[in-house]
């Protein structure tokens, strides 16, 4: 037995070595079929004496028994997210350091890049990995717990997956200290996730978008013995929680000290002085960047000093010392294979380019956004061309421009609206507006792209007034095919509602008896809820005022429409294409049928009053009448109070601090008057009656 745990300790110590030589050091020291032989033999040492088998054993990295779920662990430190600089040039990093030479209290640096009287500013500067953030906790030098951010105060414990990595220790070099946590990302190199996806294909199982998705989904895998598969690296990159150790005065020194450990840390970090050194960092690792064996989408700079970075502190959740440095946007060439189209909660379609797979930015595209009509037209882009795709961090990728010298041919011109006169959702009549960029689907009650956003506004405080339907449930009852117009809210039973998560029968009797009392409104909240584009409350007020009834709204042509207050040619079409639409006049039968309903009077005609048929707009503070005041003066002689300026205004009434509404009426040649002169305009009809 004594023997066995000598050979197995040896042979511990040897794998370790070897690790640490392919792992961190990136030199193997034996050939594979050795290192295989040594660890078989551990295996077999192990098996025979089970009770050699400790958790730090390289043995206990294959993956052990599936998780049920991911337990959550409180970091003792906060695991917080830095600033990000967006501005790519060398004006980002010298931003930087003006702002924290502000908070020293150091001096201004001259356009010479020499600091007024004081010293330069000291810095770490390293790379940002694109992967996923880990805790990693050694006590008494051996690997404990492994914890993802999280929230930044809450993570997930994948310690069973982190143990599979090669290069994490699972015991510490050296004299570790009683508890020492190292935080870093798990990665995964370019050439691992391409012979991952090439083995993924070959199998027919799914192939990973990018090597920080792969990273991510296996670290967050519940079976270890798949993580283990996976070909994962990490890098250290700074400090959690320390206990009985003296930790070093700069940053420089920490990461060299967790290097001395064991621990892999990134060979591109540098110490530098001042902007023009960390300027110079980000040029040097932008020109290294493409042969770099790992993504990066920028660099970290941190001051160098953990007393000037105790002094400096937080900012909300940011360290003021510290700061990430992107990159600009990566660009590629591939072939744009078709143009299909998006439907958002809004209605608005999204023509999206289908593109044949290309790398770039960190993942592989096949689509890329083209905005809009307009901005196909303009870069003119056709079906078939070699394009130019950017994608930058996170942001979805775009076509930049075709690359015109490569055009086969006399290609067709794409026009949206030919080739999608109907919604794909929904197929109710595609729209675009007079100088509108945009084109829309018409089925605003019932197209099911749009359904929860028309959900939401339907229910609003301001429409329906229907208390309890929030977010939350409007996904639930949508996902749950409970309701699929706003007629379905008034057919909805207790027991469909109580089966929802979170959801009573207590409660769902609530939504009912708030959705119960919706029923009785009035005709400008029912035409507000019906989200009609561009109709905001006042609108919705006119035009129940105006027509008195909903038959008569729905009725009226763009010319009727017009002769409402506040109601121009955008606005006119927008509400006559609505009820144009036969799905939406299905459903507002469905909500008469369901007994929603509203007191209706007569047409407003001629209202008698010296002021009708002229429309004013308020703007700036009045020397003594409330904005509220002198819209009921006006509207009590017949005249409108519109909230924008339009040839069709007749006055502006300008208080103090008037605004870009002063300038539009100056420009159009609107009749302006101050209170003084609304007061002789009211005087006047007093006089004449």
């Amino acid at each position: 037995m004594l023997e066995a745990q000598q050979r197995v300790q040896a042979l511990r110590a040897q794998i370790a070595h070897h690790d640490h030589a392919y792992y961190v050091l990136d030199a193997p020291s034996v050939p594979d079929a050795e290192y295989d032989r040594l660890f078989r033999e551990l295996q077999a040492l192990e098996s025979t004496y089970p009770e050699l088998c400790t958790p730090d054993s390289p043995t206990q990295r294959v993956g052990g028994k599936p998780l049920a779920q991911f337990p959550a662990v409180r970091h003792r430190l906060p695991m917080l997210s830095i600033r990000t600089e967006t501005d790519t040039e060398a004006s980002g990093a010298q931003a930087f350091d003006a702002r924290v030479r502000r908070e020293l209290g150091l001096g201004e640096v001259d356009s010479g890049e020499r600091s007024s009287g004081d010293a330069e500013v000291e810095y770490a500067a390293e790379l940002k990995f694109d992967g996923l953030a880990i805790n990693l906790r050694y006590e008494h030098g051996v690997l404990v717990q492994a914890t993802t951010r999280g929230d930044g105060e809450t993570g997930e414990d994948v310690s069973s997956n982190v143990r599979t990595i090669r290069a994490v220790p699972l015991r510490l070099r050296g004299d570790a200290p009683a508890v020492l946590e190292v935080r870093g990302e798990v990665y995964m190199r370019r050439d691992d996730f391409e012979a991952l996806n090439r083995r993924q294909a070959e199998r027919g199982e799914k192939t990973f978008v990018n090597p920080r998705n792969a990273a991510a989904g296996s670290i967050r895998q519940l079976d270890p013995a798949i993580a283990a598969r996976r070909p994962l690296s990490f890098f250290a990159y700074g400090l959690g929680e320390t206990q009985g150790w003296a930790v070093p005065d700069t940053h420089a020194e920490v990461l060299d000290a967790i290097a001395a450990f064991g621990l892999p840390v990134c060979e591109h970090r540098a110490v530098v002085r001042g902007a023009a050194g960390l300027s110079e960092f980000h040029r040097h690792i932008a020109a290294l960047r493409e042969r770099l064996p790992f993504d990066i989408d920028g660099v970290v700079y941190k001051v160098n000093a953990l007393a000037l970075q105790r002094e400096l502190g937080f900012v909300t959740r940011e360290p003021r010392w510290a700061v990430a440095h992107k990159y600009p946007a990566q660009e590629a060439l591939t072939l744009l294979r078709g143009i299909e189209v998006q439907v958002g909660r809004t209605g608005a379609l999204t023509p999206v380019a289908r593109l044949e797979p290309v790398f770039v930015g960190g993942v592989t595209v096949t689509n890329a956004t083209l905005h809009n009509q307009d901005e196909i037209d303009r870069k003119d882009v056709r079906i078939g061309d070699w394009v130019i795709v950017r994608r930058a961090g996170d942001v979805i990728p775009e076509v930049v421009a075709p690359v015109l010298e490569r055009r086969q041919g006399e290609l067709p011109r794409f026009q949206l609206l030919e080739h999608y006169p109907n919604c794909p959702v929904c197929g109710s009549h595609v729209v675009r507006g007079v100088d509108e960029a945009v084109a829309r689907c018409t089925g605003g009650l019932f197209c099911p792209a749009q359904r929860k956003q028309a959900l939401l506004h339907f229910g609003g405080r301001r429409a329906m007034d229907i208390e309890g339907l929030g977010d939350k449930l409007v996904e639930q009852v949508v996902d749950a095919g409970i309701v699929r117009t706003p007629a379905d809210l008034y057919r909805m039973g207790v027991l469909a509602l109580a089966s929802l998560e979170r959801m009573g029968e207590k409660s769902a009797q609530n939504l009912l008896a708030a959705i119960d009392r919706s029923r009785a409104t009035t005709l400008a909240r029912f035409i507000f809820a019906l989200g009609i584009r561009n109709v905001g409350e006042a609108t919705a007020k006119e035009l129940a005022r105006h027509f008195g009834s909903l038959d008569r709204l729905m009725d009226a042509d763009v010319g009727s429409l017009q002769e409402v207050a506040d109601v121009g040619p955008i606005v006119a079409q927008c509400i006559a294409e609505f009820f144009a639409e036969p799905h939406n006049r299905e459903v507002i039968e469905q909500l008469r049928a369901a007994g929603v309903h509203w007191a209706e009077g007569e047409a407003a005609s001629t209202t008698v009053g010296g002021l009708t048929g002229q429309t004013f707009v308020l703007t700036g503070s009045l020397p003594t009448l409330s904005r509220d005041e002198a819209k009921a003066l006006i509207e009590a002689e017949g005249g409108k109070v519109a909230s924008a300026v339009s040839k069709k205004t007749s006055y502006v009434v300008a208080g103090a601090e008037a605004g870009s509404k002063l300038l539009k009426a100056q420009a159009l040649g609107v009749d302006i008057v101050d209170e003084q002169g609304l007061r002789a305009l009211l005087n006047k009809i007093d006089t004449n009656a």
